[in-house]
């Protein structure tokens, strides 16, 4: 941990990026400028450092003068509006979406930067606002909107192109997931409720007309469900070959058969909470898998051990 604001931690921090491959930042833009750490003059410390500038809004363009969260990201991204029911309010996600996705790309951009710096020697800038990232996601949605001039409706949990699709209840309080995006896997479902014959009604055959009728068609489909258990429905659709999931809670992932057997979950060390579990490197890379070797650091817990390494290079 160093004190940017005072002399040495300055001179330590430039002396620390003339041996560094990637410098991540998140100030508002500007903020490396006003310290004289411009990316102009970083570079010349290190031609080949990749300095990444994470902001609410980007670098450049009408809003990059302004603070950014996920929480207003999100909401201006059209994420939001098409998150949720549609005679409800939209929907923020209940975690810090658009900060993971921007690590996503981040991560991808910061390989595709260091290939360059390897290969050439010459690093670059990478401007990661948090808006782009998760735009991208539901950016088919421009072209939709452009073509039929309204923008998507909120649809819950089922979709607005294909039918049948929803999470159902089951008689036990349990919820099953289920998604006929496929015709051959619509008619397969209508076979397995006992419903062969709305296989040739007008309002189930095609994939247009179910989607037309999707309100008639999940409450036919939910009728037959929510008469049985999750693990009869389960085990009925599953040994039929129809996509049907359960709906798992964190609680019921933590002993999981699928969870504990793929090894999704690792329990770490914590020196003030004990183990704890979290999820597993992903990825999986078939010769460089890695690995966790110790929880996450203490704020400024490597920071002696580090300062005594640069003195050593000097």
């Amino acid at each position: 941990m160093l004190d940017l604001k005072a002399g040495d931690g300055l001179a330590q921090l430039k002396k620390l990026l003339r041996h560094s491959h990637i410098l991540v930042e998140n100030f508002v833009p500007g903020g490396l400028e006003k310290m004289g750490l411009a990316p102009k003059l970083l570079l010349e410390l290190n031609p080949a450092l990749v300095i990444v500038r994470i902001s609410g809004w980007g670098q450049t363009g009408p809003y990059s003068h302004k603070p950014g969260f996920g929480t207003l990201v999100e909401a201006m991204s059209g994420f939001a509006y098409l998150n949720g029911f549609p005679d409800r309010p939209p929907a923020l996600p209940p975690l810090a979406l658009a900060d993971m996705i921007a690590g996503v790309y981040g991560a991808a951009g910061v390989l595709t930067a260091l290939r360059v710096a390897e290969r050439e020697g010459k690093g670059q800038v990478i401007d990661l606002s948090l808006f782009e990232p998760i735009f991208s996601v539901i950016a088919s949605e421009a072209a939709k909107t452009r073509l039929t001039g309204e923008a998507t409706m909120r649809a819950g949990n089922q979709s607005t192109h294909t039918a049948p699709r929803n999470v159902y209840q089951c008689c036990d309080g349990g919820y099953v997931a289920m998604s006929g995006s496929m015709q051959s896997m619509a008619m397969r479902i209508l076979d397995t409720i006992g419903r062969p014959e709305l296989k040739t009604d007008a309002r189930f055959a095609t994939n247009e007309g179910r989607v037309a009728n999707r309100d008639e068609l999940d409450a036919i489909i939910g009728a037959f469900i929510v008469t049985r258990s999750t693990e009869e429905n389960l085990a009925l659709f599953e040994a039929a070959g129809v996509t049907v999931g359960p709906v798992c809670s964190m609680a019921d992932l933590l002993d999981h058969p699928y969870t504990l057997g793929r090894e999704a979950i690792v329990e770490l060390e914590d020196a003030d909470m004990g183990s704890l579990p979290m999820h597993n490197i992903v990825p999986r890379l078939s010769v460089s898998p890695g690995g966790f070797r110790r929880s996450a650091p203490k704020l400024g817990e490597h920071t002696d051990e580090i300062l005594a390494e640069l003195s050593l290079l000097g």
